[in-house]
């Protein structure tokens, strides 16, 4: 018995530590306390009062607009072929120019970008969880399950980190990725504008991802613009502890509920100057295993 219950718990500390990196070393992090995001941008923004979408103040826009194909904004010109710098910086309106927008801007930010800081990266339960009896009653011995998880999860948690040069392409959302989104339009539950202080904020909420066993980077919904935890990486870790898969019920399922980026824009240069990403995934060992999290990131980035 002793054997398992060590098995078990070297099980689920690989899942959380895992999860608070996406399964790729973060780096150097420093111990910074935390820094907590601002209020709410769009909390003032009543949904049912909103301008209709060729209203350039903002836009509040449905589903069933069709998928964008060309994720670059393009450059207006007058008459004389001159590009239009007040054209060029207009608002986008209604959703598939929206989160075309999102793509150019956030997809600069690992071309241009000079220095990215990565304030915190926060994991968290998002919800019940549901284990088997025995579990609940081995993890009795650890104050009970949710202490234990949370325990797990506040020292998974990452502090301030600072990226330049190569790092910030391979550490910004998505990691290890030339790209920071391949959203289209299809992939978004809604997506929403709003200009402040010579900026526009937007914010973009994926469509819900069903459970897989194989997703990867640019799959699914969340999967083309988040840094998400991937299953394969989880049962990798897994696959090194004997008997490990078979005692926590199965190989890892992920499913991705509606999570949402946030991103405050320049408008005169086009570039991200602050990102929030709030991810919300879901792990499933069989049938009997469901742990939900969401995990906050918040990035500052400079040029």
């Amino acid at each position: 018995m002793s054997k398992k219950i060590i098995a078990i718990l070297l099980a689920l500390t690989f899942v959380f530590a895992f999860a608070a990196c996406g399964g790729k070393d973060g780096g150097e992090t420093t111990t910074t306390a935390p820094v907590e995001t601002t209020a709410d941008p769009f909390a003032e923004v009543d949904d049912t009062t909103a301008p209709a979408a060729d209203d350039t103040t903002a836009a509040v826009v449905d589903d069933t607009t069709a998928p964008v194909e060309d994720t670059t904004v393009a450059d207006a010109t007058d008459v004389s072929g001159e590009t239009t710098t007040e054209a060029a910086n207009a608002m986008p309106e209604g959703k598939e120019a929206i989160v075309a927008y999102f793509n150019n801007a956030v997809n600069g930010v690992k071309k241009n970008a000079t220095k990215v800081t990565h304030h915190y990266s926060k994991i968290s339960l998002n919800g019940e969880t549901k284990l088997p009896s025995w579990a609940d009653n081995l993890l009795k011995l650890f104050g009970g399950a949710d202490a234990f998880i949370n325990d797990q999860l506040t020292s998974n948690s990452k502090g301030e980190s600072v990226y330049t040069g190569a790092d910030i392409s391979t550490k910004y959302p998505v990691e290890n990725e030339t790209w920071a989104s391949k959203l289209t339009a299809a992939d978004v539950k809604e997506a929403k504008i709003i200009e402040k202080d010579g900026q526009y904020i937007i914010r973009i909420a994926t469509v819900a991802d069903s459970k897989s066993s194989s997703v990867q980077h640019g799959q699914g919904h969340a999967p083309k613009a988040f840094n998400v935890v991937l299953p394969g990486v989880v049962n990798d870790a897994l696959g090194k502890i004997p008997g490990a898969t078979n005692l926590v019920g199965g190989e890892a399922e992920m499913n991705y509920p509606s999570s949402t980026a946030t991103i405050y824009v320049d408008i005169a240069t086009g570039n991200v100057v602050k990102a929030d990403y709030d991810l919300k995934w879901t792990i499933n060992f069989g049938t009997e295993v469901v742990i939900p999290f969401t995990t906050l990131d918040s990035y500052t980035i400079n040029y």
